[in-house]
């Protein structure tokens, strides 16, 4: 008898799974190390860990967990309504950010559709839709910088969708305005745009994406509370559409895909300025200190408007290996088609110190 594993979707065969930062947990045991000696710079992660307003959210929480969560979210969507100005039914709320990229997926891809993305860009996008048998066009990025207009002219008949980071990961770089703006003017109606804008707090002035749903154009864009909100743990994110496109995404998701902890502390979270505000003026200081190092160091690295840096450092895979066994952790980039960069974290500026010494040593013996 045949094994069932031959009967699953051919377009599978080739997917692989995604590789996350290595977690401490798995580092100390596999070397033999203290989870306390070992620092993580690889997920780019919030360093000053979640709001104490929204722990306290999360505490209270965790006395209803008997009960089954409100599954529609009433709540956390009424608050990132409000916050963004919109009505309820723009927001989705999902397990992750990258949750709502699986939605549109079970929405909005057939076999055959095709998806547009950056050939440095967040590698979740391709794997999603492989996934739905859609093929991505990975169009190049010059200066790893989205090339919008080479991504408006790659739109074919069978074109469903356009994946846009901005900031992106894993590179930092960013489009502005004028440029997504031009790039609107081109995208027909049958192609939706997905702003996906995990690092938006980052940013000063950043692009305002949201106005293009008030226009009613098919656009997405996804936000998180895993990165400035530093609650990565919760797999909490979602994403504001106009109230058509929400529609379908809500019925493509689970009943209850986020659970009650994570709404509570993502609510307290977000009213929590203050708190994104200290995990701001951190990462600007962490920004500064490890870029100007590394310009000092001689190391090419790509200036970054997120809390990461890419920098080329000759061997990625090598220097991860070799931080590793000192215990710290960064981001390899072979899966992202860069062979000879890492990606590293901005942590608290102990850490960040930790990790340029242990970078120098490592380069040193290389």
């Amino acid at each position: 008898m045949s094994p069932i594993t031959q009967h699953a979707h051919p377009w599978l065969d080739d997917l692989l799974v995604y590789d996350p930062g290595k977690p401490i947990e798995e580092t100390a045991r596999e070397l033999g190390l203290d989870p306390s000696d070992i620092i993580k710079l690889a997920s780019n992660e919030n360093p000053l860990g979640p709001s104490p307003k929204a722990i306290e959210a999360m505490k209270a929480a965790a006395e209803g967990v008997h009960i089954y969560p409100d599954g529609g979210g009433y709540k956390l969507r009424e608050a990132i309504a409000e916050k963004f100005g919109f009505e309820r039914n723009n927001v989705v709320i999902s397990n992750g950010s990258n949750e709502i990229i699986e939605l549109i997926g079970h929405g909005f891809l057939s076999p055959g559709d095709n998806v547009i993305a950056a050939e440095h860009a967040f590698v979740v996008y391709k794997l999603m839709a492989t996934l739905f048998g859609a093929e991505t066009i990975e169009v190049p990025d010059p200066g790893f910088v989205h090339d919008l207009e080479a991504m408006a002219a790659a739109i074919t008949p069978r074109t469903r969708m356009i994946f846009i980071a901005n900031p992106n990961n894993p590179t930092g770089t960013m489009v502005g305005s004028e440029e997504i703006d031009r790039f609107m003017e081109k995208v027909p109606d049958h192609v939706m745009v997905i702003f996906d804008e995990a690092y938006h707090e980052f940013v000063e002035d950043a692009p305002d994406t949201l106005r293009y749903i008030r226009e009613g154009r098919n656009v997405v864009v996804m936000r998180t509370f895993s990165k400035i909100q530093g609650l990565a743990g919760l797999r909490i994110g979602f994403g504001l559409t106009t109230a058509g496109i929400a529609d379908v995404l809500q019925k493509c998701r689970q009943p209850f895909n986020t659970n009650s902890i994570a709404q509570a502390g993502a609510i307290a979270g977000l009213a929590d300025e203050e708190h994104q505000q200290r995990t701001r003026e951190l990462n600007n200081e962490g920004l500064a200190y490890l870029q100007g190092a590394f310009a000092e160091m001689g190391l090419e690295y790509v200036p970054s408007y997120a809390n990461f840096i890419l920098v080329k450092v000759g061997d990625g895979d090598a220097v991860f290996s070799a931080m590793l066994q000192r215990g710290v952790i960064i981001r390899a980039m072979r899966g992202y088609k860069l062979p000879e960069w890492v990606r590293i974290s901005v942590g608290t500026m102990p850490q960040n110190e930790r990790c340029l010494a242990t970078l120098r040593e490592v380069l040193e013996k290389t």
